[in-house]
C-alpha cells in the first residue's frame, strides 16, 4: 500500500485550514503546516509540525516546505489582498514582484495563477482544500427549514448573472439581487464588506446573496466559501437567502449553518446552473 505524500498546509484565516487539518490527522497523512503571520488561527496548528512565515517571503517558504518533505500543497483560509509597496520581500519573492503587481491589475484569480504555477515549477502538487474536506464542498440541495419562492428564485437567477459577469472580469464571485434587480457586487473587500454595505441600502431589504465560480477560476484555491458569519452579516444587511454553486463553492459546518440560518429566517440552497 502506498503512502500518501506528505502535505504542506498553507494556512490563512478562518475554520477551512484546521478542518483540513483534522482530516490529514485522521487520515494518517503526513502533515507540515506553513502558518501564514497576520491570518492564520494560533490554535490551528497546535499539536502539529509548522512555521510561521510572512506572506511575501517566498524563498523562505519553498526552502521551509522542502526541508519538512512536503510532496504536495494546499493553500486555503483567508488573505488580503497585500499593498505590493509596503512589502518586504525575500530574494525570491522580489523576483516574483513584477508577475504579481502585472496579475494583480487582472484580478485575484490571475495572482493564484502566478502563486500554483511557482509551486508546480519547483515540483509541488497542489490540490484543492475540497479534494481533501469533500464534505465541505456544497451540495445541489436546500440546506435548512426554508425554500426560496418563486420571486427569491428570479433574484436567484438574476444574482447568478451578475455573479458570473463579475468573474469573467476577475472582479469578485457574489452578488445580491433584490426584487429582480442587481443591487450589491463584491469587489476585493469580500463578500462581508458587501453584506456590511447592503444593511445601509433599503433597496436591498429582502435581496438574496449569490455567491459563484469565477468562469475561468484556479479551482484548486480560492472556491467561494460561505459559512455561519455569512449568514449573520446576511441576516443584518435584511436578506432573505443565500445561493451558493454545487460543487464550486465550499459551506464551513455546513450542519451549524443551516441551523443559523433556519434561526434567523434565512433560506440557504445549493445550485447548479446548467
Amino acid at each position: 500500500m502506498a503512502h500518501p505524500r506528505k502535505l504542506g498546509l498553507i494556512a490563512g484565516g478562518g475554520r477551512i485550514p484546521a478542518l483540513v487539518r483534522d482530516v490529514c490527522h485522521a487520515e494518517g497523512r503526513p502533515l507540515f503546516i506553513a502558518a501564514l503571520n497576520g491570518f492564520c488561527d494560533p490554535a490551528t496548528v497546535a499539536g502539529t509540525d509548522h512555521a510561521w512565515l510572512d506572506l511575501p517571503q517566498v524563498g523562505r517558504l519553498l526552502k521551509t516546505l522542502r526541508e519538512a518533505g512536503v510532496q504536495d500543497v494546499c493553500l486555503c483560509g483567508r488573505v488580503a489582498k497585500p499593498d505590493f509597496s509596503m512589502l518586504k520581500p525575500d530574494w525570491r519573492g522580489a523576483m516574483l514582484l513584477p508577475s504579481f503587481i502585472k496579475a494583480a491589475m487582472v484580478g485575484d484569480d490571475a495572482i493564484l495563477r502566478v502563486v500554483v504555477a511557482v509551486f508546480e515549477q519547483e515540483g509541488f502538487g497542489v490540490v484543492g482544500a475540497d479534494e481533501i474536506t469533500a464534505e465541505i464542498l456544497a451540495k445541489d440541495k436546500q440546506y435548512g427549514a426554508l425554500a426560496p419562492d418563486a420571486f427569491q428564485r428570479t433574484d436567484i437567477a438574476v444574482g447568478i448573472a451578475a455573479a458570473r459577469a463579475l468573474g469573467r472580469a476577475d472582479r469578485g464571485q457574489a452578488a445580491v439581487a433584490s426584487n429582480g434587480q442587481v443591487v450589491g457586487l463584491e469587489d476585493d473587500a469580500g463578500t462581508d464588506a458587501l453584506l456590511d454595505r447592503m444593511a445601509s441600502l433599503p433597496a436591498a431589504r429582502g435581496g438574496v446573496l449569490v455567491k459563484c465560480v469565477k468562469p475561468q477560476q484556479e479551482r484548486r484555491v480560492d472556491l467561494p466559501t460561505i459559512g455561519v458569519t455569512t449568514v449573520e452579516n446576511a441576516a443584518a444587511a435584511g436578506l432573505k437567502g443565500i445561493a451558493v454553486e454545487a460543487g464550486a463553492a465550499l459551506i464551513v459546518d455546513a450542519r451549524e449553518t443551516a441551523a443559523a440560518a433556519d434561526r434567523l429566517g434565512l433560506f440557504l440552497v445549493g445550485f447548479r446552473d446548467e
